[in-house]
């Protein structure tokens, strides 16, 4: 049987090793690895439907695997007016005006990505905004994907006019006189406007979405795991599968709220290994806490608002159950737990679970923003691993902890963020990721942030330079490591035979590039079970 593909005149670089292969050539069958030799041998396999390419010395590697992403609700939500780049309040009220100039009365003006540092000393309400959303309904997403501002015609329309009560952590955070500023914190608070506004229809979502997933397969993605399966999710992926358009390999992981009973976990178990070819459901999504820059976290002591200081679930002990329940079941859970309470009761959590018997099953941690001493070396021993998005350290804090999250936890709890180094030296599987659209997803960026921790401007001093990876660790942080996560360490995440033909092909060998130059390394080709879903002009 003929290869369905062949690369050639490549340098053939495995995360496994560290290190070139003995061989310049590789071929694809059915989806795997097939063949490892040289130039001549290999080409010999061709037949008349394989793809031959010329890699003219480029550096092929196992797939970039993006550990937590949102790319469904991510496309949703990126509609809006892109505000990400937006670094004080005038740049905003700007980008707004431009896009407001151009809305019929009564449309509303969305936007994504708004971080609170660009507020400086003003608090983050709507009246900061100016004039620019007089009369506009205007609701934005900022960066942490926890809260929204709403503006006051968007307040009015959705009936919120003062402050509520909420089974979970949220809030609708008011003036000293009960009026609203503008400002929801979680899913509760925040879906009290989003149900008032407009929704995109799944066909425009679907086709967004189709847009995100191939600049992602262009970006050097061949996988990720989806950190949501809300509304549509399901759908919108198997629609893409059949019409061919789905570039990445995706494992979901649907979400399970506060309140969950018996039978909701119940259904929760029964929808683990649906998918089609290239998606399946796998683990369930879970939140301790919200995020330190809104003060929502867990942590052990308040910030220095007096905030931050209680779990997302009201009780805490409910989800220690549910998470008994499906380590019973053989479900593995994704904990969102940022603050160092969340993180050590997500770990005692899978502790007992582990301790009432059963197969073993790879639990997670999402985010570990800041977490003690006593803490790290727990997720090796409990086999846990830490999922971690570097880039947030250096897109939203600071070396010099003047930035809003350092702000509110203080010195101490500051100078431990991102442990990525203490908790790959301390035998955890550390997992890279973007969470986009919290960051921005490029994967070599995100590699990058692991190596530096340092923000876009590089002149700029790295926050926490003792958590930096190493290049090899950054580059297994997002092959081999989210394979193993995922149970398939035998068949991902190398350059093997038998191994998915999963590949990203760079123009340099990222392990000799300089931590400030890989950002901008080339992406020559992407392969996903052995089909070209990216491929640079002129190759």
């Amino acid at each position: 049987m003929f290869p369905d593909l062949v690369l050639l005149s490549a340098r053939l670089l495995d995360p496994g090793t560290g290190s070139l292969l003995p061989h310049t050539a590789l071929a694809a069958g059915g989806g795997r690895i097939t063949y490892l030799g040289d130039d001549r041998e290999v080409r010999a396999l061709a037949g008349p439907a394989t793809t031959v390419i010329d890699l003219k010395g480029a550096v092929v590697t196992a797939g970039f695997t993006d550990g937590h992403i949102h790319p469904v609700s991510g496309a949703e939500r990126t509609m809006g007016v892109d505000l990400s780049g937006c670094r004080d309040l005038a740049a905003v009220r700007t980008a707004l005006a431009e896009r407001a100039a151009t809305l019929a009365p009564g449309v509303w003006l969305r936007g994504w990505g708004l971080d609170p540092n660009a507020f400086g000393d003003a608090p983050v309400a709507a009246a900061s905004l100016g004039p620019v959303v007089d009369g506009i309904p205007t609701l934005i997403d900022l960066f942490d994907g926890h809260s929204v501002l709403a503006s006051a015609r968007a307040l009015e329309l959705a009936g919120v006019d003062g402050p509520r009560r909420f089974e979970q952590a949220a809030e609708i955070v008011c003036d000293h006189a009960g009026r609203p500023t503008g400002l929801l914190l979680e899913d509760a608070a925040c879906e009290l406007v989003e149900a008032a506004a407009p929704k995109a229809t799944e066909a425009e979502v679907r086709a967004r979405t189709g847009e995100v997933l191939r600049e992602m397969a262009a970006a050097g993605l061949t996988g990720g795991h989806a950190m949501d399966a809300g509304g549509a999710t399901l759908a919108i992926l198997g629609a893409l599968e059949t019409d061919g358009g789905l570039p990445l390999r995706l494992r979901v992981a649907p979400w399970c709220q506060p309140g969950a009973d018996a039978d909701a976990v119940a259904e929760l178990v029964r929808l683990q290994g649906t998918g089609g070819a290239l998606w399946r459901v796998a683990g369930v999504k879970m939140f301790m806490d919200g995020t330190i820059d809104n003060g929502t976290a867990w942590l052990e002591r308040p910030d220095c608002h007096g905030e931050s200081a209680h779990a997302f679930w009201p009780d805490p002990d409910q989800y220690r159950w549910v998470v008994g329940e499906l380590h019973r079941a053989g479900v593995p859970t994704a904990t969102h737990a940022i603050g160092d309470a969340a993180v050590r009761h997500v770990l005692d959590s899978v502790e007992r679970a582990q301790g009432a018997g059963g197969a073993p099953v790879r639990h997670r941690v999402e985010h570990i923003e800041t977490v003690p001493d006593d803490t790290v070396p727990r997720f090796a021993r409990l086999g846990v691993t830490a999922s971690m998005q570097p880039t947030h350290c250096c897109e939203y804090t600071r070396a010099d902890h003047t930035d809003n999250w350092s702000r509110r936890l203080g010195e101490e709890r500051a100078s431990r963020a991102f442990r990525c180094r203490d908790l790959w030296e301390a035998g955890a599987r550390v997992v890279l990721g973007s969470d986009w659209p919290i960051a921005p997803f490029p994967p070599l960026g995100v590699m990058a942030g692991a190596r530096h921790r340092r923000p876009g401007d590089l002149s700029l001093p790295p926050h926490g330079p003792e958590q930096a990876l190493t290049p090899l660790q950054a580059l297994r942080g997002i092959t081999l490591n989210p394979a193993w996560v995922a149970g398939e360490e035998d068949r991902a995440g190398r350059l093997a035979v038998g191994y998915r033909a999963d590949l990203t092909v760079l123009a340099g060998n990222p392990l000799d590039v300089a931590d400030a130059d890989l950002a901008g390394l080339p992406v020559l080709l992407t392969v996903v079970d052995g089909r070209p879903t990216h491929r640079a002009d002129g190759l």
